[in-house]
């Protein structure tokens, strides 16, 4: 309805001015039947063609009853640029958003009784799985307590493990022994026993039968904290 009407006044101008359609497209350096689509209302009419029909018919195109309707051809069609470049935006993010949440994973930090996290930490998914392991067997420690000072692990440190049930000679593990959970190092003895090592102060060992610990997991990795 809008477009007709911008179109009936610039051809009323046009005629008035006793001009054709191809006169008045080879002054305004557009095509004849762009001004015939304009008239027709299958154009729309930008700002600066209104500013030349001025000039050209020496007559104001856009007057007061008019200026409402080029308004509401405009508006419509930027908010709907406008949404669809909002929509773009959000579909590019959720892109970015898919491919990095299988690139990275939220690995989970966890004290020693491992019952709720106390932070996380991304870290790549490589071959589906996370420093070679299963993605679902991994977490970083937070060291609490002093048991392994002497071997550079402290209270307060960042520990990269993986969940075991067994361990081999000299691996740092968290262990369950008499219903607590420990961070010992671990030294075979035989097929049935083993050493447990802590080293707070001074080196302390004891000998415990592999059936009276359970293996929780292993530390591969530290982060000391400076």
């Amino acid at each position: 309805m809008a477009m007709n009407r911008i179109g009936e006044r610039i051809k009323q101008l046009r005629l008035e001015a006793n001009m054709t359609q191809k006169a008045l497209a080879k002054k305004l350096g557009v095509a004849e039947s762009f001004i015939n689509e304009i008239e027709t209302g299958r154009k729309v009419v930008n700002e600066s063609l209104i500013n030349r029909m001025t000039k050209v018919f020496g007559k104001d195109v856009d007057n007061n009853s008019y200026s409402e309707d080029i308004k509401e051809i405009k508006e419509p069609i930027y908010e709907n640029q406008r949404r669809n470049n909002t929509q773009k935006k959000e579909d590019v993010n959720l892109v970015w958003d898919n491919a990095l949440s299988s690139i990275l994973k939220n690995v989970p930090i966890y004290t020693i009784d491992l019952k709720k996290p106390v932070g996380l930490r991304q870290l790549p998914v490589i071959s589906n799985k996370i420093e070679g392991f299963a993605q679902d067997k991994v977490f970083f420690l937070k060291i609490d307590s002093d048991d392994l000072q002497g071997f550079r692990i402290e209270k307060g440190d960042i520990a990269f493990a993986h969940f075991v049930q067994e361990a081999a000679n000299n691996d740092i593990c968290i262990i369950e022994h008499n219903g607590e959970r420990l961070l010992r190092q671990i030294k075979k003895l035989d097929n049935n026993k083993v050493l447990l090592i802590s080293n707070e102060r001074s080196l302390r060992t004891e000998t415990v039968n592999l059936k009276e610990i359970k293996f929780i997991a292993k530390l591969t990795k530290i982060e000391i904290e400076l």
